[in-house]
């Protein structure tokens, strides 16, 4: 049988099935298929893949083997990476790894600052001759560094930054803010001070300014050239981050079987090009697109 890509992601899920032998000259043909820099390793010697069984080969992952797809896609970097997926309307977790370990957010930063200010000040109110409505906007959906450290300084600075989101339920000690654009590679945050910030303010009268101000995948502002063409298309709303050996996104995805979802995805990782990073970031998010319940 001639092995095509479409069938790669059947071979990497893993599932109570039957145990599948490779022979070690069909594993050097499948060399050509995997790419090592976005974190897929064929081992030498004999190949050992599991396979998910016919009743489960539909269309999408089943929820339940999400864990063992998204772990080969951040392999071999993983201490590199933290990611948390969660249902937005009761917490349920979808995938999490380093959840609570800090990492460079980068320009996923400006979450903190603009949900800062939009608890701090009204949507309407003047920052010059432009509301603070268009101030969030500009900062997020263009990724505006002077818009952020202009708003971070607007509001009181950082420690009023801590306390406005101190009462949205974030846990000061798990993020540092020492800018208000990210530029700083002394910023920190977790995955999940950011999921947190996220859920907060999907429930606050401000939802509709701070969700429309992040960009949308294959549509608008830093993502408008991501996921373009993919079920991601549309229905993701996140926020990216870019500093030398940092790529992250935060944000939202309006999910077809489990309604709207939360995510962090932070990869702080010096070895691997930006690229790289954007790749396996991406194909987490497609993954996470197309679970569906296991039932």
């Amino acid at each position: 049988m001639r092995l095509t890509r479409s069938l790669l992601p059947s071979l990497a899920i893993l599932a109570s099935t039957s145990l599948i032998s490779i022979s070690p000259s069909f594993a050097n043909d499948l060399k050509p298929l995997f790419n090592d820099s976005e974190g897929i390793i064929v081992p030498e010697g004999p190949v050992e893949i599991y396979v998910p069984p016919p009743e489960n080969n539909t269309a999408g992952t089943c929820a339940a083997l999400i864990k063992p797809i998204v772990d080969n896609i951040i392999s071999p970097y993983e201490k590199h990476w933290g990611i948390l997926v969660e249902k937005l309307d009761d917490g349920t977790l979808l995938y999490s790894h380093n959840a609570d370990r800090h990492f460079i957010p980068a320009s996923n930063n400006k979450i903190f600052t603009t949900a800062a200010a939009l608890q701090l000040k009204s949507p309407q109110s003047k920052i010059g001759s432009k509301s603070l409505q268009s101030w969030v906007n500009v900062t997020n959906v263009r990724s505006n560094n002077y818009y952020a450290d202009t708003l971070l300084r607007h509001i009181g600075g950082q420690q009023a930054a801590k306390n406005a989101l101190a009462k949205l339920g974030v846990d000061p000690s798990d993020f540092r803010q020492v800018d208000g654009s990210g530029l700083s590679r002394r910023n920190v945050a977790t995955p999940r001070s950011l999921v947190t910030i996220l859920r907060a303010m999907y429930y606050t009268p401000q939802r509709d300014v701070f969700y429309n101000s992040l960009p949308v995948a294959g549509v608008t502002g830093t993502l408008r050239n991501r996921m373009k063409s993919t079920p991601a298309q549309g229905t993701v709303h996140a926020k990216t981050g870019t500093l030398r050996g940092v790529r992250a996104l935060s944000g939202y995805m309006k999910h077809p079987h489990f309604g709207m979802v939360v995510f962090s995805i932070l990869g702080n990782n010096p070895n691997m090009s930006g690229s790289s990073l954007i790749r396996s970031i991406d194909k987490v998010v497609l993954q996470l697109s197309t679970v569906r319940p296991c039932d």
